[in-house]
């Protein structure tokens, strides 16, 4: 349906209700990397409620994948280098944050600014989501999926929106070399490895997963695009939704908008099985 599939170094975006099939998807997305770039994808999964994704479940299940859980932090000047066994986690939960942005903000005569407790909070986050994308792209993986977007009925005001747009233009897409410069500090002591683990980040393909509060395909064909939406400037939309067929509930995918790449405008229905998402 996708042609030539995602390209290489853009953004993807899918909508769908919840329990739809979105995390499948992703988790089939990030799998593949093992055969097409010699390297799973990363899940950075952003629901504040825990694991209710069931990532780790499903990636045993379907492909007997053990993710494992990235915790490894770096601070200013210490060790940079993760544990061998944190090069085999794949899985990372270090944004808990849903909700509104004004609930992080506080008012101020300038205007809403963040809560200083929250900026302390979200920096100390990223001294692990920043190590967590920068090794694991110095190793190989080339996929990165971003899973468990709240429903929000305006985008501009969701605190998850915010998170992602800052991860995706400073961390995914920033050049390899600043970014482990940033991390792996003194530079002068890290400079051979920093040299020889570059990649290009113009070769990174991002897959966001978007709850939303529509369930049906037909809404979710006609659903609008608003301020903030990240939809508006993806490479490519998809989206997942379910219809009535006779005395069922059958599930479908239609690709909505595929740039620079043949796509299908067929609707698909299809099914969650043992082995995933099948087309029927």
């Amino acid at each position: 349906m996708l042609g030539g599939g995602l390209l290489p170094g853009t953004l993807a975006v899918v909508y769908g209700a919840t329990g739809i099939g979105k995390t499948h998807l992703g988790l089939t997305f990030a799998h593949h990397g093992r055969q097409a770039e010699g390297a799973p994808g990363l899940v950075l999964d952003m629901n504040g409620r825990g694991d209710s994704q069931q990532h780790h479940a499903y990636a045993q299940r379907l492909f007997g994948w053990s993710l494992g859980r990235w915790t490894h932090a770096v601070t200013p000047m210490a060790d940079p280098f993760p544990p061998r066994e944190q090069m085999g986690a794949f899985y990372c939960d270090a944004f808990p944050w849903v909700g509104r942005l004004r609930d992080y903000q506080v008012v101020t005569p300038d205007g809403p600014e963040f809560d200083w407790g929250w900026k302390a909070a979200y920096n100390r986050a990223l001294h692990t989501v920043r190590p967590f994308f920068y090794f694991h792209f110095g190793a190989g993986s080339r996929r990165v999926v971003v899973d468990g977007v709240e429903p929000m009925s305006d985008p501009a005001e969701a605190i998850q929106f915010f998170l992602f747009d800052e991860l995706y233009r400073k961390v995914i897409h920033r050049d390899s070399e600043i970014l482990g410069m940033e991390i792996c500090l003194p530079v002068w002591k890290h400079r051979e490895f920093i040299d020889s683990h570059r990649y290009d980040d113009r070769g990174l393909t991002t897959l966001l997963l978007v709850t939303t509060e529509e369930t049906r395909l037909e809404d979710l064909l006609g659903r609008k695009t608003t301020a903030g939406d990240l939809g508006a400037v993806a490479n490519t939309i998809l989206v997942m939704g379910s219809e009535r067929v006779g005395s069922r509930v059958g599930r479908f995918l239609c690709v909505v908008k595929h740039r620079e790449s043949a796509m299908s405008d067929e609707i698909a229905e299809y099914r969650i099985g043992p082995e995933g998402i099948v087309l029927t």
